[in-house]
């Protein structure tokens, strides 16, 4: 026997705080997470497939409400102005490390480098990072070519991962 279609509807409801936490747990935005709730339901109100059971219609509904959630995501993905992946994995080195130094170590050597970074250079990495803005949008910003500006952000995380290191020697820790 078939569910139908108040049947159906019924049982996401009573479901819907289920399958809205399942959304959450990939999007990690609760208004999102609502918006992927009533699309699942909405698609289930129209499929041409029937469910046999309500175990079966909360089964589809959670698994169509993480692929929601993922494809939500990778929406978003292009459009957040995140980290690129070599700021990432400096993150994961210093976060490896952070047994090794207490944090104020770290963020002394940090502040110490930053202040002997030129203007010039500190503007850059505000515009970058502190700004959100995207290497092009710094390039266009600055009037520098895009592979210039790729090269410097590059150069700039070099020199200060060598001069937190250096100030890290310094104090006692190594790396």
């Amino acid at each position: 026997m078939n569910l139908s279609e108040q049947a159906v509807l019924a049982t996401l409801m009573q479901a819907r705080t289920r399958l809205s936490a399942a959304a959450w747990l990939v999007v990690r935005d609760t208004h999102a997470a609502e918006d992927i709730f009533q699309n699942v339901a909405l698609k289930a109100m129209t499929r041409e497939v029937t469910f046999e059971s309500e175990a079966a219609l909360i089964s589809w509904a959670l698994v169509s409400a993480r692929r929601e959630g993922i494809d939500w995501l990778r929406r978003r993905q292009r459009e957040s102005v995140g980290l690129d992946a070599e700021i990432l994995d400096l993150i994961d080195r210093e976060w490896q490390v952070a047994s090794t130094h207490p944090a104020g170590i770290r963020i002394d050597a940090l502040r110490d480098c930053l202040a002997a970074t030129p203007e010039s250079a500190r503007h850059l990495l505000r515009l970058r990072y502190f700004d959100g803005h995207s290497c092009e949008e710094v390039a266009q910003e600055l009037g520098i070519g895009l592979n210039a500006i790729y090269k410097r952000v590059s150069r700039l995380h070099e020199s200060l991962k060598e001069c937190i290191e250096a100030k890290l020697v310094r104090t006692g820790g190594s790396f």
